[in-house]
């Protein structure tokens, strides 16, 4: 009972000390910020203040590119991108015969709630602040016992909790074309086996987002956009710089013959509700079947193009019948 008097008084600590920093305001009195406005708050003073940025490399990592390809890890046939301090770094670069001076062209992509900071450092370009070559790829990947693997490459299977690290801000579209009862999904040579995805390419200088959409559509596969319809959006990989804003398109009916362009893409199909919910339902899709194929499969749930998928599969399942 004597702690109650304690607790009276000292509420104000607890939940301070429970839900993040406090902030006095010019009256003095304090106000508590959450631990996103907190986190907010000092990534804009790391992007303000190059003193205080450089003072954040001290405590920070670094996540490492080679010309644009990033640093991973395989765990558990999941890719994994390794965190590298400030002085794992330096040593690196010097037992490579490296000016740590390099250290200084690595871009600030955000930090954690406990305002650990992180950085993205490509060593497979020439230094803009020091004269020195750009390091061996071979040598690196022996140092640092990973690869440097295209992103695009590895998207699908990287662990989801190192995706958002690796991503960053310009506008692509998205979009999943439906001809009412089926959905169009495509794939590239670059995909993993048996993947198919929504499609996707980059807005024109000058292009809303819904001339992009149909723009693209037309190019990939010779279609024409009726309707279309925002559903959400998401950052593409680290360092393409790309917003991805994410579409439902509806084509015109009687035109839904696919002439695909083979130069944006391998195949592309039409498939049912039955295809599209069994793909979205399959557990283990880099096992190859018996007849050596490998099985129709989507991009996993931390993939925008999935979000889209699934929205579409729950919309045909809430839809009367024809």
């Amino acid at each position: 009972m004597d702690s109650l008097p304690w607790l009276a008084g000292n509420v104000g600590l607890i939940m301070f000390l429970y839900c993040g920093a406090a902030w006095r305001s010019k009256s003095g009195y304090f106000r508590l910020l959450s631990t996103y406005v907190t986190k907010t708050r000092y990534l804009f003073e790391l992007k303000e203040d190059d003193n205080a940025c450089k003072k954040a490399q001290q405590t920070g990592t670094f996540y490492l590119f080679h010309h644009l390809a990033p640093l991973l890890q395989i765990s558990e046939r999941h890719y994994v991108a390794p965190r590298v301090s400030l002085l794992e770094l330096e040593k690196l670069l010097e037992k490579c015969g490296q000016d740590t001076q390099r250290i200084e062209d690595s871009v600030l992509i955000g930090c954690s709630e406990q305002q650990e900071a992180w950085f993205a450092l490509d060593l497979g370009l020439n230094s803009s602040s020091a004269v020195s070559a750009s390091l061996q790829k071979s040598q690196m990947e022996t140092e640092l016992q990973g690869s440097f693997i295209e992103l695009r490459k590895a998207l699908f299977q990287m662990d989801v909790k190192d995706v958002p690290l690796l991503f960053t801000m310009a506008p692509v579209v998205i979009t999943l074309v439906s001809d009412g009862t089926r959905c169009l999904l495509a794939r590239q040579s670059s995909f993993p086996k048996g993947m198919y995805s929504a499609l996707a390419g980059f807005c024109d200088i000058g292009e809303s987002v819904e001339e992009a959409v149909r723009r693209e559509v037309a190019e990939e596969v010779g279609l024409e956009v009726e309707s279309l319809q925002y559903s959400t959006s998401q950052h593409w990989p680290f360092p393409n710089c790309s917003l991805m804003i994410a579409c439902h398109a509806t084509v015109k009916p009687g035109q839904t013959e696919i002439q695909l362009n083979l130069k944006e893409l391998e195949a592309a199909a039409w498939f049912s509700h039955d295809e599209v919910a069994a793909a979205l339902r399959r557990k283990n899709p880099y096992i190859r079947q018996q007849n050596e194929t490998f099985p129709f499969w989507v991009p996993p749930k931390l993939a925008i193009a999935h979000q889209l998928i699934k929205e579409w599969v729950e919309k045909q399942a809430c839809s009367p019948p024809a």
